[in-house]
């Protein structure tokens, strides 16, 4: 009897737990914490807390791959969320993200004023700023990729640039991507009001022109056909995401586009979330290269915020004061929230300020520029 219940706890994960283990463990519970009492990002930080969690439960071999004979006969069928994960590696989940994107996003504010794509384009500075660090830092040209793309605070575009760079990589930089573009409300507004004067975040913008079905339409086709003969690689990423809004504008396919919002939206979440989490195991995550991916991140994402904001001063000094500086910060890619944050900070100088519509379209073009980021670096590093 006593033989039977050692064996018993010897197959328990608590007497296989390990350190690193523990502290993984720690972190998710931590994660999970601030995705459900914080509601930071919660979508995505509690399914990619909880893929964590699973993963650092010793013998669950959650992860574990398939295992096969020398006959060639299927002996251990793997971990559930290996196959999940597969989704990551065969780059289908991220692209999926993107159509629900397109299909949830108005266009019309970048369709209005195509010149806040400057803005967009600006806020990928930090990307390249960044590359260049981890560079220097001892990262190969794929890690830095991959680290610097974090500065579009694009989260499946930075799942999708890492799984082809630097799958190792996935488990840092995923949770550094989707951890900053839950700090957007804390991180940005310091940045954005040490950069303007108070009279600069007073101005109050024009209300944007009308958007007629015709322009509507015809811009993600031109965008996709432009941008996909430009940048091959980028065409899984731009191309469903001009799919996905040509859905919600075309006025004739409401039940695909409702489709791609809502139920397989939240299904790719589900599974995307518990992937990436599960790709953060002990051995793979506590490394002295995961604290480095962490600042640089940081700093990817600080430098992006203030290129955009330096670019909105530039604008605003050329139009005569017409433009808000403020909502050059919404130019990274984190849909709707980093418009908001331009809406709060204008409205805190100015309580009739209502800067929303004319964040959201650099803010769009943040999405469309980090797509373009990421083919980009494809092309030279893939």
């Amino acid at each position: 009897m006593l033989d039977k219940i050692l064996i018993f706890v010897q197959g328990t994960g608590f007497s296989a737990m390990t350190p690193p283990q523990l502290l993984m463990i720690i972190i998710a519970c931590v994660l999970l914490y601030l995705g459900i009492e914080k509601k930071y990002e919660p979508l995505l930080l509690v399914p990619i807390s909880f893929g964590m969690l699973l993963v650092n439960l010793p013998l669950g071999d959650i992860m574990a791959y398939p295992v096969y004979d020398q006959a060639g006969k299927l002996v251990s069928a793997g971990g559930l969320l290996r196959y999940f994960y597969m989704g990551i590696q065969l780059g289908i989940f991220p692209p999926l993200i993107f159509l629900g994107v397109g299909a949830m996003t108005d266009f019309g504010p970048l369709i209005a004023a195509p010149k806040t794509l400057l803005l967009g384009a600006a806020a990928q500075f930090g990307i390249f700023f960044t590359l260049i660090g981890a560079i220097l830092l001892g990262f190969t040209p794929e890690q830095a990729g991959s680290i610097g793309i974090i500065g579009g605070a694009d989260g499946p575009t930075a799942i999708f640039l890492t799984s082809r760079l630097a799958p190792e990589l996935l488990g840092s930089v995923a949770v550094a991507a989707y951890s900053y573009m839950a700090l957007v409300p804390i991180i940005q507004p310091p940045i954005m009001k040490l950069l303007t004067t108070v009279e600069e975040r007073k101005i109050v913008m024009e209300q944007l022109r009308p958007v007629s079905r015709a322009e509507r339409i015809l811009f993600p086709i031109i965008v996709v056909i432009l941008c996909g003969l430009l940048l091959p690689p980028a065409i899984p990423l731009l191309g469903m995401l001009m799919f996905g809004n040509l859905l919600r504008e075309s006025g004739v396919t409401d039940r695909l586009s409702k489709a791609a919002q809502n139920e397989l939206n939240n299904i790719v979440v589900i599974l995307l979330g518990t992937a990436v989490g599960a790709s953060a195991s002990a051995d793979m995550f506590l490394t002295a290269s995961t604290i480095k991916i962490i600042l640089l991140g940081l700093t990817a994402f600080a430098v992006g915020t203030a290129a955009g904001v330096l670019m909105g001063k530039i604008m605003c000094k050329m139009s005569g004061g017409k433009i808000n500086p403020l909502i050059g910060s919404a130019g990274v890619s984190a849909v709707p929230m980093a418009a908001r944050v331009s809406q709060v900070v204008g409205r805190e100088a100015n309580p009739n300020n209502y800067l929303l519509m004319h964040a959201m379209g650099p803010n769009v073009a943040g999405v469309i520029g980090s797509a373009i980021a990421a083919g980009i670096l494809l092309s030279l590093l893939g």
